[in-house]
């Protein structure tokens, strides 16, 4: 299973973990005090679609460019994400990664912190924001910032967890995580986002991480059913300790974006609430 972001940028995928992320995080600002983001495989901050990258797999036409292109009008929680990507990106030829995304999102109070090991996209991703005082750029293995950097003195806030995909004990790695992240934090939020390749291993990844205790929120998206499409077709994020009212706001947004996005038979959302004290 291999899922480098540049070639995958603006997907369905994309689409429904960073309206995750805009959604949980309007929901922590609707209280005063500051909140703390940390972003452990952060990237580049935002991917030109027309570059090679996006050309040679341009997943983005059947995930963003439809959104772009639709004229039924989204329900709330999907226009809000919409108006947040206009926010974010850099023109009409770009989508903007979680971190130009989340510091559209940051009050003044608030601060965020990215973590990018790749030394060119470091390079990258600490240039864009060189200059804002309230985001902090850092060249660290992201399944070590978790231990690193939790709990954020502001004690409220959020954790995306995204990795690549790149490596098979990925699942593994993100159930020791949210453990770990737990343990120092078991207030946060976090997001664990994964590629689905296949739904018994995703079944025994999401019966693992019910163990932990947490209160926990699965969200799915799949465009068809695995055997017709091609490539990645099933994604979804798990969602520990998910701000009120995020519930209600994804099951809205997957009735509408499953058929938008939809490749063939079987395409659908699932949220449904798999741990915890409700």
């Amino acid at each position: 299973m291999n899922y480098r972001h540049a070639f995958h940028a603006g997907n369905f995928a994309d689409v429904w973990k960073h309206l995750s992320l805009v959604l949980s995080l309007d929901y922590l600002a609707l209280k005063e005090a500051p909140f703390r983001v940390l972003d452990v495989f952060a990237g580049i901050g935002c991917y030109d679609l027309s570059g090679e990258e996006a050309q040679r797999s341009p997943e983005w036409v059947d995930g963003i460019g439809r959104l772009w292109a639709c004229e039924t009008a989204p329900p709330a929680p999907v226009a809000r994400y919409l108006e947040l990507v206009g926010l974010a990106g850099e023109g009409p030829q770009t989508y903007p990664g979680s971190p130009a995304l989340i510091a559209q999102l940051l009050r003044s109070q608030d601060k965020a912190l990215f973590c990018e090991l790749h030394p060119s996209d470091h390079e990258t991703l600490a240039a864009r924001f060189a200059k804002d005082r309230q985001i902090k750029v850092e060249r660290r293995d992201g399944w070590q910032a978790v231990r690193a950097h939790l709990p954020p003195v502001e004690r409220r806030g959020l954790v995306l967890i995204d990795p690549p995909f790149e490596q098979p004990n990925e699942f593994d790695r993100l159930i020791q995580a949210l453990e770990d992240g737990l343990t120092r934090w078991a207030t946060g939020t976090f997001i664990l986002w994964h590629a689905d390749k296949d739904s018994h291993v995703t079944a025994g990844y999401r019966q693992a991480l019910a163990r932990t205790g947490a209160r926990l929120l699965a969200a799915d998206l799949q465009v068809c059913h695995p055997h017709e499409g091609q490539g990645l077709v099933s994604a979804g994020v798990t969602i520990a300790n998910p701000p009120f009212g995020l519930e209600a706001a994804l099951e809205a947004s997957g009735a509408y974006l499953a058929p938008l996005f939809s490749r063939g038979n079987g395409a659908k959302a699932e949220i449904a609430r798999i741990s915890g004290r409700w």
